[in-house]
C-alpha cells in the first residue's frame, strides 16, 4: 500500500471508530461501570472482532477478484453508494450518552467482558457491511493481499484501541458532553463517509 493510499485509509478509519457504534458505546458503559483497565478486555475483544471482519471481508473480496478484476470496480461504486448511504443515516442518528445508576455494577469477568467485545464487533451488521463496503476502495489487486491485510487490519486495531481507551478513560466527562454537542458529532462524522463514499470510487 503506497504512503498516500495508507493517509486516506487512516483518516477513513479514524471516522469510523470515532463515529457512533455499539463498541463504542460498550467501551463508554464498561469504563463508566468498570473502571479503565477492567474496560481493557472489552477494549481488545471489540479489536480483535474487527480483525476476524477484516479478514473474512478483505480474502472473500479476494477470492472474488481471482474470478474478474470488473468486480473490484462494481465493489468500489457499490461500496461508495453504501458509504454515502451510511454517511446519511450517522449525521441522522441521535447522540449517544450514557445513563448510569447510582446503584453498584455487578462484577463481571475479564473474559466475559472480552467475549461481548469481540462478539459486538463480529456480529454487527453494519460493520460487516461496512467493511464490504470500504476495504475495496483500498485493495491493490497487483499486491499480496496478506501484507495488505496485515497493514489494514494493524492500522484499524490500532486506531480503535487507542479511540475506545480514551473513551473509556473519560466516561463520565464524555457523556454529558455528547448530550450537549453529539448531534453535531454525528454529523461530522457522517459527512466525512458520505465525502469518501463520493470521492474514493473516482480514484484511479
Amino acid at each position: 500500500m503506497e504512503l498516500h493510499t495508507w493517509l486516506i485509509y487512516l483518516l477513513a478509519a479514524t471516522g469510523l471508530s470515532l463515529s457512533p457504534g455499539p463498541n463504542g458505546l460498550l467501551a463508554l458503559t464498561h469504563g463508566a461501570l468498570h473502571g479503565r483497565r477492567k474496560a481493557l478486555y472489552t477494549i481488545f475483544g471489540g479489536a480483535l472482532g474487527f480483525v476476524v471482519v477484516i479478514a473474512l471481508s478483505m480474502f472473500g473480496i479476494g477470492a472474488l477478484l481471482q474470478t474478474s478484476l470488473v468486480w473490484l470496480t462494481v465493489l468500489k461504486w457499490l461500496g461508495g453508494a453504501y458509504l454515502i448511504w451510511l454517511g446519511i443515516q450517522v449525521w441522522r442518528s441521535p447522540p449517544i450518552g450514557l445513563q448510569t445508576r447510582d446503584t453498584a455494577a455487578p462484577t463481571r469477568s475479564g473474559g466475559s467482558m472480552f467475549r461481548q467485545g469481540a462478539l459486538s464487533a463480529m456480529t454487527n451488521p453494519k460493520g460487516i457491511l461496512f467493511f464490504a463496503a470500504f476495504l475495496p476502495q483500498f485493495i491493490d489487486p497487483a499486491r499480496g493481499l496478506a501484507l495488505q491485510f496485515v497493514v489494514m487490519a494493524g492500522t484499524f486495531a490500532a486506531i480503535e484501541i487507542a479511540t475506545e481507551l480514551f473513551i473509556a478513560s473519560m466516561a463520565h466527562r464524555i457523556s454529558p458532553w455528547l448530550g450537549r454537542v453529539g448531534k453535531r458529532f454525528n454529523q461530522a462524522c457522517g459527512g466525512v463517509f458520505a465525502l469518501i463514499g463520493l470521492a474514493l470510487p473516482l480514484r484511479g
